[in-house]
């Protein structure tokens, strides 16, 4: 089988000719123009042959175009450091105005999918990471603000949440012109040490489902909870394929989410310390553990969030060859 249709095997609850496995990771510097974010991840790709390519941007390439600024420090995970917020106080989310898909930084990225679509061609799944507006939320206002403000300026927040989901719906829209193969919607705040269900059904269940209904043209959707004690069952009835979360860190098991969710589960693998600072023989352990729990069937051998990029070449290399064994 090639990629996809091994990917597509998945989906269909068959048995593929061997377990899918992706990794993706961030690429910092790299990631400042459309050029360089391409040429990383094709050479990543073509480095490792995964069976879905995952378009990992900063976090900030939503959000420059509102003002943000952010730089490079240095961090293990890839990640930038906001120097930069938008939102001061409450009545600054009613200033946030829609973007155009087609300019600045997010018609950057949208060049940046062409160039990795052209590069790979059709049989490697691409899907490009969507941050939830209260992810991006929190990118404006900073993590403990955005709390401060959704329990106690709950209008204004959700005024600046419309505007930011009706932007992310628009570039969703743009992306799939591309010819991607779906998205990877990012979930931060669904965490109950964070939010209670009660909250996150008024601050981010409507945005979500309306920003995943432009995604529905496309096969591979993959939804992302990120996080610790996240509320996996809320998401059950979500118009996604994939789910991927923190599993040996949080629950549900692997095994356990497959008999409550009908799609495709995507993980198995520690970021920190089984890929970052393990050995190829715990990774290999580890990845023939999920195997054997999901019997390979509706399953993706990942990790539960990127790959940091301290993580050495053996690693990556020993969780690609897994599932050959």
């Amino acid at each position: 089988m090639n990629h996809r249709e091994r990917i597509e095997a998945v989906l269909s609850g068959a048995r593929p000719d061997r377990p899918a496995v992706a990794l993706w990771r961030h690429f910092p510097v790299d990631d400042q123009t459309p050029e360089s974010l391409a040429a990383a991840t094709v050479n990543f790709q073509i480095s490792y042959d995964f069976d879905l390519v995952k378009v990992t941007p900063a976090s900030s390439f939503c959000l420059k175009d509102w003002g943000v600024a952010d730089v490079w420090e240095g961090n293990p995970e890839g990640t930038r450091t906001y120097t930069q917020r938008v939102i001061h106080s409450p009545q600054d989310w009613g200033k946030l105005q829609p973007l155009d898909p087609g300019r600045g930084q997010l018609g950057a990225q949208i060049k940046c999918l062409e160039l990795i679509r052209s590069a790979l061609g059709p049989t490697v799944p691409v899907i490009q990471t969507i941050f939830s507006p209260l992810s991006q939320a929190k990118n404006l206002v900073g993590g403990e603000n955005l709390i401060i403000h959704l329990r106690r300026h709950p209008d204004a927040l959700r005024a600046g949440l419309q505007i930011i989901s009706e932007t992310t719906r628009r570039f969703v829209e743009a992306a799939m012109q591309t010819g991607i193969d779906g998205i990877f919607y990012a979930v931060q705040h669904a965490q109950y040490g964070l939010l209670t269900e009660a909250e996150y059904t008024i601050f981010g269940h409507d945005d979500d489902l309306a920003i995943l209904e432009p995604a529905q043209k496309a096969w591979l959707n993959v939804l992302h909870l990120h996080g610790e004690q996240v509320m996996f069952d809320m998401f059950l009835g979500y118009p996604v394929h994939v789910m991927n979360w923190h599993d040996l860190e949080t629950p549900p098991s692997l095994s356990e989410a497959q008999s409550r969710f009908p799609g495709v589960v995507c993980g198995g693998l520690r970021q920190w310390d089984t890929m970052a600072l393990g050995t190829p023989e715990v990774v290999r352990r580890e990845a023939h553990s999920a195997i054997a729990a999901t019997s390979g069937q509706r399953f993706i051998l990942g990790t539960g969030c990127v790959t940091p990029i301290i993580a050495p070449r053996a690693n990556l290399l020993a969780a690609r060859q897994s599932v050959e064994d």
